[in-house]
């Protein structure tokens, strides 16, 4: 759809037609007189792979403080969601998870995670946001720049790939677009500086494949994940098994420097099954039919941008998602972050108004609180790793690791401390709960029960998947 050709400064503009860029769209629907989403590519109509979203090879999910988020934004998404395929499954209930410190065991559901896809997870949404006819669509164009001065970004300048280059004049311009964002290049222009960047580069290299489950193990079968151990002074290899829609499994495997997976299909089982701390992913594939060549990603960096902390931002540009801050992957939080963010982009406009002065600052600091949250729980085991900082961990990230690796030692043998725990890794709260006193001093207790001695897969679930 093309944008109609009359400038209005009630016009909100959303560059990046990705999961934050249309939950952004969402979010300012209703409360700007017109939404437009621009992204460089033709996005497909339905669960299709894109262009520009190599990511969504790997492997994904929301946890529930994401969810919850989206469905303020999206009433009754979930439900969509779970109609096109898409799985729930209870946290730490459907979750066969090794950590450093031992097998966790699985409790009762505290929380979920929606599993799916991600060219399903992008298309339901898609199509539930342009759903709205208040919002509209500019595919095929390339953002160029923006227009205004260091005082205010008043539009943006883009460049369809029919036809010349053409300005959007815009009252808030929302930056969405990913790890590649030209954001800061785009201020300089202005004559704005740059805002501060931290980066922690581990060294992470990705390969993910997509294999269809044995039949037994196509409905109810959990997640599997197996996590390095910091502590063994070696790289870091992990591994995720993950059942999402139509009976498949996708499985990432990772390693950081000096033990990365590789891009050949023969290496694939084997690193899973000799290379990982135990062998039970390898052990499931060997029961699973490939269904994919294996898909290798080295954009793994730990990346944040500091908009927040500018000592004069210009007025109209909020920043979210991966072009704010870009998370490793293997935590799961980029989604549930997005979902979050946008919500708040929703609630202080609402609540400022649109088109008040110093609202982009106050929805830049806003977002800053569950971007940090997951920012420090992506970088506390990744900081560790050799050549990831220049200057290595911090004093604080050092006191922090090791109370959190207590924390996730007690977890292991402990309910409510391990409830506390996905308190914070869901999102659903923020991390001084694990601070409370009787927290503390379960931590100081450690663990209430002995350690597994194995992946606690009940016997239903080594049969369906063909180990017994």
């Amino acid at each position: 759809m093309n944008e109609r050709p009359t400038p209005d400064a009630r016009c909100a503009v959303v560059l990046g037609g990705s999961h934050t860029g249309m939950l952004a769209a969402r979010a300012l629907a209703g409360i700007a007189d017109r939404v437009v989403v621009v992204d460089r590519d033709e996005l497909p109509d339905g669960a299709a792979p894109r262009k520009g979203l190599p990511q969504a090879r790997h492997a994904h999910m929301l946890w529930s403080g994401g969810v919850r988020a989206m469905e303020e934004l999206l009433p009754g998404v979930t439900d969509v969601l779970r109609g096109a395929g898409a799985r729930r499954l209870p946290v730490t209930t459907d979750m066969v998870a090794l950590s450093a410190w031992g097998w966790f065991r699985r409790w009762p559901e505290s929380h979920h995670v929606i599993l799916a896809g991600r060219d399903l997870l992008d298309a339901t949404i898609r199509a539930q946001v342009l759903a709205d006819e208040r919002i509209e669509l500019v595919e095929q164009a390339e953002v160029v720049g923006l227009t205004g001065t260091a005082a205010a970004v008043t539009g943006v300048r883009i460049r369809p790939r029919e036809g010349g280059e053409r300005t959007l004049e815009a009252g808030l311009v929302v930056d969405a677009t990913g790890r590649g964002s030209g954001a800061p290049r785009w201020l300089s222009a202005l004559g704005l500086p740059a805002p501060r960047l931290r980066e922690v580069d581990s060294g992470l290299v990705y390969a993910s494949r997509l294999y269809l489950a044995p039949e037994d193990a196509r409905d109810g079968f959990p997640v599997v994940n197996v996590q390095p151990d910091p502590r063994d002074g070696g790289p870091g290899r992990a591994g995720f098994l993950l059942p999402i829609e139509d009976g498949r499994w996708i499985v990432t495997l990772s390693g950081t420097r000096g033990g990365e997976p590789t891009g050949a299909a023969d290496d694939f089982v084997p690193f899973a099954r000799e290379r990982l701390r135990h062998p039970v992913i390898g052990e499931l594939l060997d029961n699973a039919e490939p269904l994919s060549e294996v898909s290798v990603t080295r954009s793994t960096v730990n990346r944040r941008h500091f908009y927040e902390r500018m000592p004069n931002p210009p007025e109209n540009l909020v920043v979210l998602g991966d072009a704010l801050a870009a998370f490793n992957p293997v935590y799961g939080h980029g989604l549930a972050v997005a979902a979050q963010s946008a919500l708040l982009l929703r609630n202080v406009t609402r609540r400022q108004g649109f088109g008040t002065p110093g609202l982009a600052r106050r929805v830049q600091r806003a977002v800053a609180r569950p971007v940090g949250a997951a920012w420090d729980l992506a970088i506390g085991q990744d900081v560790f790793y050799p050549g990831a900082t220049e200057n290595g961990p911090a004093l604080r990230e050092r006191l922090v690791a090791a109370y959190v690796a207590r924390l996730m030692h007690t977890a292991t043998g402990n309910g409510r401390i391990a409830r506390r725990v996905t308190d914070v890794t869901s999102l659903e709260r923020r991390a001084e709960v694990l601070l409370a006193p009787s927290v503390l001093l379960a931590a100081l207790a450690g663990p209430l029960k002995p350690a597994l001695s194995g992946p606690p897969l009940t016997a239903e679930e080594l049969k369906a998947a063909g180990l017994r």
